[in-house]
């Protein structure tokens, strides 16, 4: 059985519990995808498939591509992610397609995406430094600091944190409630915040290390009077 599937992030929105209690979630579009290759242990040494995600807009492939695609007998999809195969489960095969019934209601899932690109900045927001005095005359108010002694070793070390580029990378949240999920739609609505923008590429996955749900636990009330 696939263990993941690729999606578009829509947007945020909240939910109201039985309790009234509010709920923060991201809704997702998840599929529907295709299988474009199957990846067994005989021809790959591993077990994987290649999805595609099918959209409504078609795409213009290479020739190259174009055979990839025309040997699985689908049609050309613009993004393609490889995902993991259970274990034990059933291969898939060339063709067949996924859709976002391979999850469920109170699931975990771990949800890839691509931050969103903050420019260029400097130490305080990129690395959360404190700053100098902000009182005048203090001419040390955003600057580093020190980046390495002048003696030994004479230049600076590597992974010094330091200005420079600032998001724009791959990052994976784990163990995301998965609150709803429809199947008429291909929408997927997990709990809390995913990387990205509107419309960003995401895979979903399931958790790789899912977390016990934890259920409060109401304590009966003690009745004062004679024990």
């Amino acid at each position: 059985m696939v263990t993941g599937l690729i999606g578009k992030k829509v947007g945020m929105t909240q939910l109201f519990t039985a309790d009234g209690t509010v709920q923060p979630a991201t809704v997702l579009k998840a599929g529907p995808c295709v299988v474009v290759q199957a990846k067994t242990v005989q021809t790959d040494g591993y077990e994987a498939v290649q999805l595609g995600l099918v959209e409504a807009k078609p795409t213009r492939e290479n020739k190259p591509s174009q055979g990839h695609f025309k040997k699985a007998g689908v049609p050309a999809t613009r993004v393609r992610r490889e995902v993991k195969v259970k274990a034990g489960g059933e291969a898939p095969k060339t063709g067949d397609q996924v859709n976002v019934s391979i999850f469920a209601d109170g699931e975990r899932v771990d949800v890839i995406g691509t931050s969103r690109g903050r420019g260029f900045q400097g130490v305080v927001k990129r690395h959360h430094f404190k700053g100098g005095r902000a009182s005048h005359g203090s001419m040390f108010h955003k600057a580093p600091g020190s980046i390495g002694a002048s003696s030994y070793p004479s230049r600076v070390v590597k992974g010094m944190r330091m200005g420079g580029h600032m998001g724009d990378a791959q990052i994976t949240v784990r163990n995301l409630k998965v609150i709803r999920v429809d199947a008429d739609n291909n929408l997927l609505l997990v709990e809390g915040a995913v990387p990205g923008g509107p419309n960003s590429i995401v895979v979903i996955r399931k958790a790789i290390a899912a977390k016990a749900i934890k259920v409060a636990q109401v304590e009966p009330v003690k009745k004062k009077g004679k024990k």
